[in-house]
Formats: C-alpha cells, structure tokens, sequence
C-alpha cells in the first residue's frame, strides 16, 4: 500500500502547518486521536479520552500536537456537567480536499470532497467502459481539474472505484471481465503522477458500502451490503470494516454457479452464473420477450424495468420478483455463513424495493438458519447509486490517508501533498 516504513521517507514540509521531524508524534496515537475526531460531529476531550483509551494529560498532549499540526481546530463547548464546559473538538476540513472517481460500466462520477468526507462539487458523464482506461480516465482527469479549479485547495488523496475485482495491495484491476483492456493497468501510478497525491483503487460494490457505512444513523456492525443491477456482486463489513480478503476479492458473488443457471454462459466465460440469470443482461434478455412495452424501448437497461414494474407492467413485475428469489437463494447461503445483522440492496434495482425484498426476505428466511436469521435486518441503501460510489471513493481516500501507517509518511512534512509522489 506505501513506499517507505517511516518518517524518514518523507522531506519536511514548507507550509505553514508543518511540522518538524522528530516531534515525537506518535503516528498511532495521532491516528487514534484523528480518526476519534473525524468519527464524531464536535466530540469533546472527555470523550475523546474514553474513545482512545488514554489517560487525559496524554490525550491533551496529543490533541495540543494535532492542533498545532493544523488538523485539528477548537468548535465551542459541549455541555456541561458541573464544572467547566469541555471543549468540542473538529478536523480542519478546509486544509484539503479528495477526489472521488467512481467509474461504472456506463456512466463515470467524479466528486471534490472537503476532510470530512462532504461532497463539494461533483460531475457525471456517460462512458464505456469497455473504450478503456486512456479515454476514461483522461475524462475523469479533466472532470477533477474543473471541479478543483475554483477551489486551489491541495488534493491530499484519491480515492477509485472500478466495476470489476481489484488486487488492493497494488491497485491493479486483474482480468476484469467488462473491462477490455484494463487488466492491471497502472491506475494509481497515472493518478498520482497527475494530482501530486496518494490513490486507492478498490472496487466499485466496496466503495458503495463505505458511501452507506458513513451515511448511515449508526454503527454497522456486521454487514452484507449487495449490487444488483448489470451487475451482481457484495461488499462484506465485520465490525464495521470492510473486509476485502487475502488479495481484495472477497464478496465476488455474481459469478458463483447457481442450480438455476443451466447452461447460459456468463460474460465471465462460465456458464450458470449468478449474474448471468439473475444480472441486468438476463433483466433485459427476457424483458424484451415477456414484455411489448419493455421490447419497444431500443436501448433497454434494468432500470426500464424497475421503472415498467413502478407503473404496473406485469411481466415486469413477475421478472423482478423471479431475478429476486435467485439473488436470494444464493444470499441465504451467504447470510447462514457469514451471519450478518443487516443485509443492504443497492444498485438499479433497490428503487423497486415494493416487488424485490419481499421476495429476498422469503428466499432467505425459508433457507437461512434461524439462528442467523433471528436479528437480521434487511433494507435498501439509504444512498442513491449515482451517489454512493462517489461518495464511498472520497471515504476510501480519507480513511486510508488517515490510517496510523500512512500518517506516519506524512505527518511529519505536514500534509500528504508535501511528500514526494513517488514516496506513496
């Protein structure tokens, strides 16, 4: 994930929140210190001190460096419990700003967001991504430069969400299989030549769990978060983080063999895949024979359908509740093995939440151990695809640039876009 084992990897920085080497921040105790900040709305020190685990003297010390590092900035005070009232403590959003790239298989969203993870400014525009990474990310590049543009705030990271696997330690996207010519092209080596910055690259399903992690009222816990769309593939959250696996494959759900599958041949290359009887192309495939409204609509994508279901279309319907009991025989395995506490829909058909998670919510309560079962919540995303990729890569970006392993690169020099490129 870095270049580099410590502080000496990185130059001192000139800006005016610098920091010297040798200052004897501790990158693990100010990571703790950061990540408690950013994780409340105003925290105060005495919460503060019972979130990191540190006496008070130690956590003041610590809060003192951040403040004095610039990362972190008085808010007024809490409230009081008889004596003086404690200070609220923040990040310093305005010191920086991520780049979110969220690149799907037909659209492309690039979002500027400050510190805290708030989306600034974003821009869509319509792709194939199938046309390759030069053009793609050449759009994406300029996307980003007109959305910083009126900001001339430095970029600390990017973050990148891409629809296929992605080997995370390296960046790499491996043999993806809608994306011709992407295997293992250099996406972090380009981006970070172009924005002077660190870049994470994950995939796309895992990024839309991070946008519903930080949007939503409380804690994840253990979460199955599921895209079903052109797609079908899942985002897996163990006390609430994400898990990715020993190379970042973890989740990959859509091409797994179904009993239901047959013979039909996936895009994979496979035949009787999840996604090739339950995924947008199969959507599409029997919406143009069961449905005269559907067949009418030249270039028809599974939201035509959740769309024909919305107004009353009966096959569509009938189809939405078929691809539905699939997607959730498949998921009841996933839930009676994994055990999570809540189970979250996104992707394009989530809107038809009326005629998919009956259906999802049968397959996997007939199924499923009751055991895992008992407490399992199972609901839409609270965000709107367009929305939570976007969102979900400015989080990556900020997570892992806040991460005690890579403060401990930057810290020193003061913020990340003070490292040398070529030290990430």
């Amino acid at each position: 994930m870095r270049a580099g084992t410590g502080s000496n990897a990185v130059r001192a920085g000139t800006g005016s929140h610098a920091v010297p080497a040798g200052t004897g921040i501790s990158a693990v105790r100010a990571g703790a210190g950061v990540n408690a900040v950013r994780g409340g709305a105003g925290i105060t020190q005495p919460l503060l001190v019972e979130r990191v685990g540190l006496g008070r003297s130690v956590v003041a010390q610590r809060v003192a460096e951040l403040e004095s590092a610039g990362l972190v900035e008085g808010a007024g005070f809490g409230p009081s419990s008889g004596g003086r009232a404690p200070r609220r403590l923040r990040l310093c959003a305005g010191r920086g700003v991520v780049v979110g790239i969220d690149v799907g298989a037909t659209s492309l969203i690039v979002g500027v967001a400050d510190l805290t993870g708030r989306m600034l400014g974003s821009r869509q525009r319509a792709i194939d991504v199938a046309d390759g990474p030069e053009p793609v990310l050449t759009l994406a590049e300029s996307l980003a430069a007109e959305l910083l543009e009126a900001r001339r705030i430095p970029v600390w990271a990017v973050g990148v969400g891409v629809p296929g696997p992605v080997e995370f330690r390296t960046g790499l996207p491996i043999v993806p299989p809608i994306m011709p010519g992407w295997d293992r092209y250099p996406i972090r080596r380009r981006l970070r030549a172009r924005f002077g910055a660190p870049v994470w690259v994950d995939n796309d399903v895992n990024l839309m769990a991070l946008g519903e992690l930080h949007a939503g009222p409380e804690p994840a816990g253990h979460m199955l978060y599921v895209r079903a769309g052109l797609g079908i593939g899942a985002a897996i959250v163990m006390d609430g983080r994400l898990y990715r696996g020993a190379n970042g494959s973890a989740g990959d759900i859509g091409h797994v063999a179904i009993p239901e599958g047959g013979a039909i041949i996936c895009r994979c290359g496979n035949i009787g895949c999840l996604e090739a009887v339950a995924g947008g192309a199969a959507l599409v495939r029997e919406g143009r024979l069961r449905s005269p409204r559907l067949a009418a609509i030249p270039d028809l994508r599974p939201q035509h359908v959740v769309e024909a279901a919305e107004d009353g279309d009966t096959a569509a319907r009938a189809l939405l509740r078929r691809t539905s009991a699939l997607l959730g025989g498949t998921l009841a395995t996933l839930v009676s093995f994994y055990n999570p506490n809540r189970l979250v829909l996104g992707g394009s058909l989530a809107p038809a939440r009326d005629h998919v998670l009956g259906a999802i919510r049968e397959a996997i309560h007939k199924r499923a151990l009751p055991l895992a079962t008992r407490d399992l919540r199972i609901e839409v995303a609270t965000l709107p695809e367009q929305v939570s990729g976007v969102t979900g890569a400015a989080h990556l970006a900020l997570d892992e640039v806040f991460s005690p392993a890579n403060l401990e690169i930057w810290l020193p020099a003061g913020s990340p876009d003070q490292v040398p490129p070529t030290v990430w």
